[in-house]
């Protein structure tokens, strides 16, 4: 499996791949269940993966690679880290274990400071193939291991490697900067960590605050009591049409209706922390707990 990285080209922003990045959430919750995905607090920390200049590359890169495999709660594996020529950032081949070998492109050796990076995607896949989760295609399935990457407090680093100016730009990953953004955005709103003092990169920062946004406006939705005015207008007129002539789900809104006419009326919509959709019956306001992630959410349906 391969990390990919944008080098010279131009960087591809906003949120293209928002829906599968839900999607991996909702899967990871499920594979892991609540309680394993909060065993991964807190992220690692800037100081087990800091790598400077003096240090033995082969060694060093050996630390951050065990700093990282002991984050992902993979004692037993051990990685053989290489580096050589090559397209992508870096490469893992995986098997039954308990080594795994994974080679880093060159340019590394000189860029040191993206190495635990690269590292975190690789080993990501390492802990993908051992839960046995996978997304069909490679397009996808890169996606969900950056978003798990990010989730599970590992993810920053590829997000802190984006650089970008006006003579050249950097990006590991297959997401965009916004969308490893909205992802770590999750993850500091669902663990309380405030991971914006770790960042080295500027760009890396905005991207961060582009994505908080967009997170936040995931708890501003319909049913959420905190959706505003036009939001709550729309869903009322959606709500009354679906009464009287039977269920509504409009491709544009995040919830859907159904039932009306002479059913009871339900709405289904998506959890902000997980994006499981929730349904419940259109009985005025309720507190909602969502059965997979724990989220107690205040509704006025």
């Amino acid at each position: 499996m391969s990390a990919g990285v944008s080098g010279g080209s131009e960087v591809v922003h906003g949120f293209p791949h928002l829906t599968t990045v839900r999607s991996a959430l909702t899967a990871l919750h499920k594979r892991l269940s609540y309680d394993g995905v909060h065993t991964y607090a807190p992220s690692v920390f800037p100081v087990d993966v800091a790598f400077s200049d003096q240090d033995d590359l082969h060694l060093g890169t050996q630390r951050v690679a065990r700093a990282l495999v002991h984050h992902l709660h993979l004692p037993d594996a051990r990685m053989i880290v290489s580096f050589r020529e090559m397209e992508h950032a870096a490469s893992v081949e995986l098997a039954a274990g308990p080594e795994y070998f994974i080679e880093l492109n060159s340019r590394f050796r000189t860029h040191r400071n993206d190495i635990g990076a690269a590292l975190a995607h690789e080993i990501t896949h390492v802990l993908l193939h051992r839960l046995d989760l996978a997304f069909a295609g490679t397009r996808d399935n890169e996606i969900l291991t950056d978003t798990v990457t990010t989730y599970l407090g590992a993810g920053w680093l590829l997000l802190d490697a984006f650089r970008e100016d006006g003579a050249s730009s950097q990006k590991l990953g297959y997401l965009t900067p916004e969308e490893f953004g909205y992802v770590l955005a999750k993850r500091a709103i669902a663990f309380g960590e405030d991971p914006s003092p770790w960042f080295t990169s500027a760009q890396a920062y905005t991207a961060y605050t582009k994505g908080l946004a967009q997170a936040r406006h995931d708890e501003r939705q319909p049913p959420l009591t905190a959706a505003g005015w036009a939001g709550r207008r729309r869903y009322a007129k959606e709500r009354r049409y679906a009464q009287e002539n039977g269920g509504r789900a409009d491709p544009g809104l995040s919830y859907a209706f159904e039932g009306g006419g002479r059913e009871p009326l339900r709405v289904s919509f998506p959890c902000p922390t997980c994006h499981q959709r929730i349904r419940v019956p259109v009985s005025g306001r309720a507190r909602v707990r969502c059965a997979l992630c724990r989220t107690i959410l205040e509704c006025d349906t």
